[in-house]
C-alpha cells in the first residue's frame, strides 16, 4: 500500500504571510514538489493584528490548504465565530470549552485515506483551558475506527509540553508537531512508537522583524511596557513547515522532516 504524505506549515502572520503562500502558485507547487496527499497549515495570526478572518481563510484554502488550525489568537477577531461553525475544516482548539463556536478537529478524506486533523492549545504559560493530554484521549477514544491518518496541531509555549504530549500519544496518533514559537526547530523525528515529531514548524511571513512583526513594534513593547499594535514585517518572506510520512498501512509514521520554502 502507498505511503501517505502530509505537509505542516507554520503560522502565518499577516497578509504577507497569505500573499507568500498564494505568489506564483507557491505552496501548491511544493505540494506537488512533495508528493503532499495533505496539506494542514496554522492560520490564527493571518489577520490584521492577530487572530483570522473569513478572509485570510478563504486566501489559505485558495493557496492550498486542506485544514487551517488555529491556537490562543483564534478569537482575536470578534466577529470569527460564525464562520468557525460554517467551515468545520477551520479548527480552534479543542480544549476551549465545548460551547465555543467551531470544532478542535475534523476528519477529512484525501487520497483513500480518512485523516482526523486535532488542533490543541498548551496551557504551560498560556491560557488556562482544559488539559490537552485529556482532550487528546476523549478525542482519539470518541473518532476510533473513523480515520486512518491522524495529526495533531499542538500550539503551546513550553518545549516541554509539547515533546511530553507526543511522547504520551507515541503510537497512538501519526504526528505531533509544535506550532505558536514561529521558530522553526532542528528536531523533526519518528519516536519509537512510530509518531512523527517536531517541537516547532516555524513560521510563514517576513523575516524582517521579530516573529513576523515590525520590529519596532516589539521594541515598543519590551522597553515601554505598553500596549501596541503589531504591525506584520514586510518583504524577505518564507514558509516554515514539516514533512510527515506515513506507512499508508499501519498509519505509523515513517519519516519526519523540517523544511522551508
Amino acid at each position: 500500500m502507498s505511503n501517505f504524505t502530509v505537509l505542516a506549515v507554520g503560522d502565518v502572520v499577516g497578509r504577507a504571510g497569505c500573499d507568500y503562500l498564494s505568489a506564483g502558485g507557491r505552496l501548491r507547487k511544493m505540494r506537488d514538489t512533495l508528493g503532499a496527499d495533505f496539506v494542514i497549515v496554522n492560520g490564527e495570526n493571518s489577520a490584521k493584528n492577530n487572530g483570522i478572518t473569513r478572509e485570510t481563510a478563504e486566501l489559505i484554502y485558495e493557496a492550498g490548504a486542506d485544514v487551517i488550525t488555529g491556537g490562543n489568537h483564534t478569537f482575536k477577531q470578534y466577529n470569527i465565530g460564525a464562520y468557525l461553525d460554517e467551515k468545520e475544516n477551520v479548527l480552534r482548539p479543542a480544549n476551549y470549552p465545548s460551547d465555543v463556536p467551531g470544532c478542535g478537529y475534523c476528519v477529512v478524506p484525501a487520497s483513500g485515506k480518512r485523516v482526523l486533523v486535532i488542533n490543541l492549545l498548551g496551557t504551560t504559560f498560556m491560557e488556562p483551558l482544559d488539559s490537552p493530554f485529556k482532550c487528546a484521549e476523549h478525542i482519539l477514544c470518541t473518532m476510533r475506527g473513523k480515520y486512518d491518518i491522524s495529526v495533531i496541531d499542538f500550539h503551546a509555549e513550553a518545549t516541554s509540553e509539547k515533546l511530553c504530549l507526543a511522547r504520551y500519544l507515541d503510537g497512538r496518533v501519526g504526528a505531533v508537531f509544535g506550532t505558536h514559537t514561529h521558530v522553526r526547530t532542528a528536531d523533526a523525528q519518528v519516536l519509537p512508537g512510530g509518531t512523527g515529531y517536531i517541537t516547532d514548524v516555524g513560521m510563514t511571513g517576513s523575516e524582517n522583524g521579530v516573529l513576523g512583526v515590525k520590529t519596532e513594534c516589539i521594541i515598543h513593547k519590551f522597553t515601554k511596557r505598553t500596549p501596541v499594535f503589531f504591525e506584520p514585517a514586510e518583504g524577505n518572506a518564507s514558509a516554515g513547515g514539516a514533512v510527515f510520512t506515513f506507512d499508508g498501512e499501519s498509519g505509523k509514521c515513517i519519516g519526519a522532516e523540517s523544511i522551508s520554502f
